[in-house]
This record gives structure tokens, C-alpha cells and sequence, in this order.
């Protein structure tokens, strides 16, 4: 194989996606899908490339530093990309621990066990890369005026879990730093699509939506978010881990900010059309909530850095990206089912018991 790359958190949303590039586009290199399979990794992410000879899971903690290590010398990887980490702010504030452990230590355990790795190599470094990918959150939240996180904006973290990611962030940059090693690291907008975990406001909502449950939005709706494709992020992982400079920053952002109660009426209004209600049908389902504590009021990222320098820009607009997004949770209750119930958790659980 021409190289040998672990994707941590490949068993979930957006590491699934960036899992299956990689396998589908580079069948001359090793991909190593490095997950714990909490609750938010599922391999039934991964049912179309799970037998492919140049693909392989391995079940892991991130923390756990004798096993990175050998996997890491056994396997002789020469590239990592890491997306393994805790991301859900409402879990965060209620469990601010788990956050800390995973998306700080985690990542130190990486960095650490790669840079001994490397080090000991006679080429040592040449060749090598560390990919992290971070948040926007990071940067704390904008007014309505206009302006945009680049990649020069000063960190403001709001919530535990964008302390812990803006932590693992200052990490990564202090091995290169200190020690040399080759990191990149990135700051996303929100990402929708297939697949993704359905505590999160797209997927809960088309599934809320097609069942007649509640719409719960926190305060009047009116915080902003910047969309991205999960398929064009992934698109952008690729890009950057190949030609991107080492230990730059690139912000990657959909240019596709939307209030949340505006994406809420598009989700609705196309959730019913698919579904052939009549429009607004389910508009009732709106139910306002007391806001989440320290809810930033906007994130809007500028990519402008990564269209100059790498030439990628998102594929879809958002009104095609919703319309996708929207089709594919329809289509596969299945799937939406299995998530809900639990049921798949079980079965790996008893799965790896038996091993």
C-alpha cells in the first residue's frame, strides 16, 4: 500500500463520509477506521466498503495510549486524520468530564504516540502527517454585523465542549512547535447530510417532523448557523490533507448561514411536500423552549483562504443540499429506527463481548 492513514471517529457522521472518500478514491492506500463505537459511531455507516481489502476497523479508545501506540507501530502509519471527539454541546454541559477526556487527552494521546512513532523513524517526519479537525465554535459567536471567523480570529470558546476542542486545537499546533511534527487543523461550520446522529437539529427534526412529535427550539430561533455538506466537507478533508501546508489553519464553511427557525420552516415545509401533506401541515409542531445556557448567537466562517490557496468551494447549494439530506432520512427509516431504539448499540456490544 502507498500509505497507511488512521481516521479516528470514522465510524461516525462525518468521519463515515470522509472513511468511505478515502477507501472509494485511494484504492493504493491502507485506511484504518479507528472508532470506540460510543453512541454516536455506528458501522452500519459503513456497510458498502466494510469488505473492501483496502479498509479496516479497529476498535478503540483514542485514550488509550499502549494500544494507539501499537497500532500505530504495527501498522506502520504514516498519516492521521482525527475526527474522533465529542460534539454535542448540551451533552457537554451536562458532562463536562467526558469532554475534557476525550477531546483533550485523546488528542494528546494521538499526538503523542505518533510523534514517538516518527521519530524513531530514520526519515522521521518526511512523509508524515497529523490532520486535525476542529470546530468554529472555538471562536466564540459574532453579532449581526457582517463579519466572518477567519482564520486569524481570536479564540473565545463559550461552552465545555468548544473549551475542550479550542484545548485539543492548541495542542495539535504545540507539537509542531515544539517538536516539528507535521499538523494542519481546520474549523468547520455545521455539517448536515446522511448519517448523521439524530440528536442533532436536522436529522431530529425530519424524523420529529414525519412522526408528528414536537419541534423544540430553543429561545425565538433566531441564532445563526453556516451549513456545509457533509459531502463537501469531506471533499475538503481530502484536498487539505494532500496539498494543504503544514501547520496552517483553513476555516471550511457552506457561505449558507440560516436562523434556525428559517431552517425550520424549509424543513418542515419540504419534510411535507416529499411526504405529499399540504403545505404547512406541521407547522403546529414548533414548540419554543427555554434557551440553552451560553447559546452563541451566530457562527458564520470564511472560506476564502481555502478556495484561494486549494481551489475547493462547496458543491451544493443549500435549498439541493436540504432537498438531499431530506430524501435520504425518508428513505432510510430503517436506518433512522435502528439509531433511535438503541438496538444498535446492543448488537455491537454483544458483538465485542463474544470476541
Amino acid at each position: 500500500m502507498k500509505r497507511t492513514i488512521i481516521i479516528t471517529g470514522g465510524a461516525g457522521f462525518i468521519g463515515s463520509h470522509v472513511v468511505r472518500l478515502f477507501v472509494n478514491r485511494y484504492p493504493d492506500y491502507r485506511i484504518i477506521n479507528l472508532d470506540k463505537l460510543t453512541y454516536a459511531g455506528n458501522l452500519a455507516n459503513l456497510r458498502d466498503i466494510e469488505d473492501r481489502p483496502n479498509y479496516k476497523f479497529v476498535r478503540m479508545d483514542i485514550c488509550d495510549f499502549e494500544g494507539v501506540m501499537k497500532l500505530i507501530q504495527d501498522e506502520h502509519v504514516d498519516g492521521i486524520i482525527h475526527l474522533a471527539a465529542e460534539s454535542h454541546v448540551d451533552r457537554s454541559i451536562k458532562d463536562p468530564f467526558t469532554f475534557a477526556r476525550t477531546n483533550v487527552m485523546g488528542t494528546l494521546t494521538l499526538l503523542q504516540a505518533a510523534k514517538l512513532y516518527w521519530e524513531a523513524l530514520p526519515e522521521k517526519y518526511e512523509g508524515k502527517r497529523f490532520y486535525h479537525i476542529s470546530t468554529d465554535e472555538v471562536y466564540g459567536a459574532l453579532q449581526f454585523d457582517g463579519t466572518l471567523f477567519t482564520e486569524e480570529t481570536k479564540y473565545q470558546p463559550h461552552s465545555p465542549y468548544s473549551a475542550a476542542k479550542a484545548s485539543s486545537d492548541h495542542f495539535v499546533r504545540a507539537y509542531h512547535d515544539t517538536y516539528g511534527m507535521p499538523t494542519i487543523v481546520t474549523n468547520c461550520s455545521n455539517n448536515y447530510g446522511p448519517y448523521q446522529f439524530p440528536e442533532k437539529l436536522i436529522p431530529l427534526f425530519i424524523n420529529n417532523i414525519r412522526h408528528g412529535k414536537p419541534l423544540p427550539v430553543y429561545g425565538k430561533g433566531e441564532n445563526v448557523r453556516d451549513w456545509l455538506f457533509v459531502e463537501d466537507h469531506a471533499r475538503a478533508i481530502d484536498i487539505i490533507f494532500h496539498k494543504g501546508r503544514i501547520a496552517e489553519t483553513y476555516n471550511i464553511g457552506g457561505f449558507n448561514e440560516w436562523k434556525n427557525i428559517d431552517l425550520i420552516k424549509v424543513l418542515i415545509k419540504t419534510v411535507d411536500r416529499l411526504l405529499g401533506r399540504p403545505e404547512g401541515a406541521d407547522d403546529h409542531l414548533i414548540t419554543y423552549v427555554t434557551d440553552r445556557a451560553g447559546h452563541d448567537l451566530r457562527y458564520a466562517i470564511d472560506s476564502t483562504k481555502l478556495k484561494n490557496e486549494l481551489g475547493w468551494e462547496p458543491s451544493l447549494q443549500f435549498e439541493e443540499g436540504i432537498e438531499k439530506t431530506v430524501k435520504w432520512y425518508l428513505e432510510n427509516q430503517a436506518w433512522m429506527d435502528n439509531v433511535t431504539s438503541g438496538d444498535y448499540q446492543k448488537y455491537y456490544e454483544d458483538m465485542y463481548r463474544n470476541r
